[in-house]
C-alpha cells in the first residue's frame, strides 16, 4: 500500500519528541508538509533537523508555541490558517495519589489534554469541511479504558478524548472529513528505559529487560514488549491517507492487545 500525502499540510501538536516526533516524521516521509510543535524553540528546531535528516527534501517547519493557551493557538492558526491533517498529540501525564489530586491539577489535565484538542478542532474543522477533505486525529491511551489508580486525572482526560472524537466525527458527517482516535498502548519513549530498569534486573540487555517488565508489570499486553513510536506513527499515517476514507468516528487501537476487549 502506497500512502502518498503529497500536497497535504499537517500539524502535529507536541511533536518535538516521543510519539509526536515519530508521527511528524512518518507524515513527512509520506510527502506531507509538516508543522512540528512544542513550547521549547530549541527542541522544535532540533526535531525539524532530525526529520529533515531522515527524509531529505522533506517540507518541515517548526512552530514553537504553547497550544494550551489561546495565544499559542492563535499563533499557530495565524501561521497555518488552512491545513489538511490535524494530529492532536499534545498531552501531559504523571503519577499522583488519587485523593491528593487538587482541583487545579484536574483542571490542568483537562485544559492541556482535552481542551487544547477541542480548540484546534474548532479552528480547523470548518475549513476542512468547506474544502471537502480533512483528517483529524486524537492520540489517546490504553489508560482511557484501563484507568490507572495512580493516574486517574490522566485516564479521565484520555477517556474524554474518545467522546470528543466521536462527537466531532458526527459534526463532520458527510463532509469528506474523518475524525478518529488512536489508542496507544505502553510505548518506548524517553525516560521509559530508566523506569523499566528501576523494576527489573539492570544487568539484562534491553530487549530482555523490557519483555521481563511487560511480563511482570504489564501482563495484559499480548505483544509482550513495549510499542515503538514508529508503530503508533504508522497507524496515524494510514488514517491520514485517502485509503482510510471509510474509517471515521472510530477508536483505533495500537495497544499490543493491552486492552482486554474484542471490541475496537
Amino acid at each position: 500500500m502506497h500512502l502518498d500525502l503529497t500536497g497535504k499540510t499537517a500539524v502535529v501538536t507536541g511533536s518535538s519528541q516521543g510519539i509526536g516526533l515519530a508521527i511528524a516524521a512518518g507524515l513527512a516521509r509520506s510527502g506531507a508538509r509538516v508543522a512540528v510543535n512544542g513550547r521549547d524553540a530549541g527542541k522544535v528546531d532540533a526535531a525539524v533537523g532530525q526529520i529533515r535528516h531522515g527524509a531529505p527534501g522533506a517540507d518541515v517547519l517548526g512552530v514553537a508555541a504553547d497550544l494550551a493557551t489561546d495565544e499559542g493557538t492563535a499563533e499557530l492558526v495565524d501561521r497555518l490558517p488552512d491545513i489538511d491533517i490535524l494530529v492532536n498529540n499534545l498531552g501531559i501525564f504523571g503519577a499522583q495519589e488519587p485523593l491528593e489530586i487538587t482541583d487545579a491539577e484536574w483542571r490542568r489535565y483537562f485544559e492541556v489534554n482535552v481542551l487544547t484538542a477541542v480548540r484546534l478542532t474548532r479552528a480547523y474543522l470548518p475549513g476542512m469541511t468547506d474544502r471537502g477533505w480533512g483528517r483529524i486525529q486524537y492520540i489517546a491511551s490504553d489508560s482511557a479504558f484501563a484507568v490507572p489508580a495512580e493516574m486517574i486525572h490522566y485516564g479521565m482526560s484520555k477517556t474524554a478524548l474518545l467522546a470528543v472524537s466521536r462527537g466531532f466525527a458526527k459534526a463532520a458527517a458527510g463532509s469528506g472529513v474523518t475524525v478518529n482516535t488512536v489508542v496507544a498502548g505502553p510505548t518506548h519513549t524517553g525516560g521509559v528505559e530508566d523506569f523499566v530498569y528501576q523494576l527489573v534486573d539492570r544487568s539484562l540487555p534491553w530487549d530482555e529487560a523490557q519483555r521481563e517488565f511487560m511480563r511482570v508489570h504489564r501482563p495484559q499486553s499480548l505483544l509482550q514488549r513495549l510499542i515503538e513510536p514508529d508503530e503508533i506513527a504508522a497507524m496515524v499515517v494510514y488514517l491520514s491517507s485517502v485509503q482510510a476514507s471509510a474509517t471515521t468516528g472510530a477508536a483505533v487501537r495500537v495497544d499490543g492487545g493491552y486492552v482486554d476487549s474484542i471490541a475496537p
